[in-house]
């Protein structure tokens, strides 16, 4: 079972999953990077390009998804040098942190609002993220061409391109394509029929949508929901 609620941090979700069944999980990509407890261990799920299968092991998952862009100032490292990686976060910070980290959050009551006090207080000694990358996940997000985000935020090409790297693990290119597949599976979650869930995401039509869910998520269209047609 799958729960998440709004976190005190400003854009972050805090999720806890507990699979009810064996077999390997599905994580699509979007946008975003995790701080994540599973067993004891702290990890970061850095920026997906394709879906993440997860091991079917049992157990539960609890997390921190950061708002797009905003998790480099947290960990102080580029998204780009996390991209499609699973890592312990002993990897990327002093282990003598991570381990009185590690020992308070499984000390905790409640290990995602001991995650969510992790990253507040992380938060608040980093610098703040750039303002711009919210206009770019928002410019983007509404469907706006990357060309057109990058004259509107004064960017050149190149610039905008070597920002969203750090940022977000990818072009905006990428970004943008990522948004519009989560559009679209948000829209025929709701049950609109497929063929307007393309067409309102922003997709040429129903069969462009079943190419970039495929090549993203791994799995025909609706094989990942669950159901068949339109």
């Amino acid at each position: 079972m799958y729960e998440e609620r709004a976190s005190r941090l400003p854009g972050a979700v805090l999720w806890t999953n507990t699979p009810e069944g064996p077999g390997a999980g599905r994580v699509l990509p979007d946008g975003c990077m995790d701080l994540l407890w599973k067993d004891g261990r702290l990890l970061v799920a850095g920026p997906d390009t394709r879906a993440y299968v997860t091991p079917g092991d049992g157990g539960t998952w609890t997390g921190i998804r950061f708002y797009p862009g905003t998790a480099p100032a947290f960990l102080g490292l580029p998204a780009h040098e996390l991209r499609d990686r699973r890592v312990d976060l002993a990897e990327l910070w002093p282990a003598s942190e991570v381990r009185r980290l590690r020992d308070r959050v499984a000390a905790a009551v409640d290990p995602v609002t001991a995650l969510e006090d992790v990253a507040l207080e992380r938060a608040a000694d980093a610098e703040p993220p750039d303002p711009l990358l919210r206009r770019v996940v928002a410019a983007l997000d509404s469907g706006r061409p990357v060309a057109a985000t990058a004259d509107e935020l004064r960017l050149g090409a190149r610039q905008l391109h070597r920002r969203c790297l750090g940022a977000f693990g990818y072009g905006p290119k990428t970004l943008a394509r990522i948004l519009r597949m989560q559009r679209a599976l948000d829209l025929a979650r709701r049950g609109v029929p497929y063929a307007d869930a393309a067409a309102r995401a922003g997709f040429a039509d129903q069969a462009h949508l079943a190419r970039d869910v495929k090549e993203l998520a791994g799995v025909p269209l609706g094989e990942l929901l669950g159901r068949r047609g339109g």
